[in-house]
């Protein structure tokens, strides 16, 4: 299995693999830039077809975090870590305990907290190994506890840039939305598209996902392979990544691309299949910073719940930006994202 002449292989600062005997735990942590601080991003664990495609995950998903953590003007550089979930490792308090050994094991050159497969209680046990982890639970009006509500908030202030940039209303009344993923961040983000009046079509392959969602809120429960295509106005992925190929993208309807999942184009080059179809795509790394925002009041401390979301709100601005460049340019979205990340990291270098 190639590192360095790997596909997805950015220049990444170190790559770890750690395995843990007692527990099953089989875990790699790519880090890919500690240029503008310690490598921070969630630990994924997720049923891989093969160790392969592991790699490639830990080292896309860790190339993302640089580039969110430096829009977002945080203090952090980009890591990632994912658990390779199988039956021989189920979680328990032991797995998590031995991850929690390998974070601390790199010095706090990477920062841990929960992302797909993992909660907030699993992060208690990697604590009680570490300190090198947030995302632990919240303790009165401080920073801290589960990001997804923030991600979603995040997320739904970069659906609203995108719907009054794109479609020219200031307003989600009436507007139809496709959340693919009503999981921990989909099922709060459908909330508040609910409140802001938006007409909701969800899919996800899990059934109790499924259905908590269609049990408090008015939705049109669409197959995931349909979902993709439906008639609606905004498509927001919030699930896994490479969703928008070369493939996919000639049959999408939506307008708008606005969702909290990570890495949604396949390549870089379908940023600019979306905007030759004039659909305006949201960078996912932008519109999905609430979370980290939030991991990062908490690490850093002193920091109350207010504060976090004064960060968050912020997420529309930036978005806005792009869009306007994007509109007075004629270049994709993705492409101004990726070209702002990388120069403020050059910057820190230097």
């Amino acid at each position: 299995m190639a590192f360095f002449t790997h596909a997805e292989f950015d220049n990444h600062e170190s790559l770890h693999f750690f395995h843990d005997e007692a527990t099953g735990l089989q875990a790699i942590v790519a880090l890919h830039s500690t240029a503008l601080g310690p490598g921070a991003g969630g630990c994924r664990r997720w049923i891989y077809a093969n160790e392969a495609d592991a790699l490639t995950d830990a080292l896309r998903l860790s190339r993302g975090m640089t580039y969110k953590n430096a829009v977002a003007g945080l203090n952090f550089g980009g890591g990632k870590a994912v658990i390779l979930g199988n039956e021989k490792a189920p979680k328990s308090p032991e797995l998590f305990a031995a991850f929690g050994r390998a974070v601390d094991s790199l010095g706090g050159r990477y920062i841990t907290a929960e992302d797909v497969g993992c909660s907030v209680d699993d992060m208690r046990y990697v604590r009680e190994q570490t300190e090198f982890v947030s995302g632990l639970p919240q303790t009165g009006s401080s920073a801290g506890g589960d990001p997804s509500p923030w991600t979603a908030i995040g997320c739904l202030q970069g659906i609203e840039a995108a719907v009054e940039s794109r479609l020219g209303t200031d307003s989600l009344k009436g507007v139809r939305v496709a959340v693919q993923g009503v999981g921990h961040v989909g099922l709060h983000l459908c909330r508040l598209l609910h409140e802001a009046g938006a007409e909701l079509y969800v899919s996800d392959v899990n059934r109790e996902n499924l259905k908590a969602a269609s049990a408090e809120l008015p939705v049109t429960i669409v197959a995931p392979t349909e979902l993709i295509y439906s008639d609606v106005d905004v498509l927001a992925p919030c699930a896994l990544g490479n969703i928008l190929t070369s493939t996919t993208i000639p049959k999408i309807r939506a307008k708008v691309i606005a969702g909290a999942a990570n890495n949604q184009l396949a390549t870089a080059a379908d940023g600019a299949r979306l905007a030759e179809r004039d659909i305006l795509y949201a960078p996912d790394y932008v519109i999905n910073a609430g979370g980290i925002i939030s991991v990062a009041r908490e690490y850093y401390g002193s920091s109350s719940e207010e504060e976090v979301r004064v960060d968050v709100s912020r997420i529309r601005d930036r978005l806005q930006a792009i869009f306007d460049e994007a509109k007075s340019t004629g270049r994709p979205t993705n492409e101004l994202a990726d070209e702002l990340a990388r120069n403020l990291v050059a910057a820190a270098k230097k």
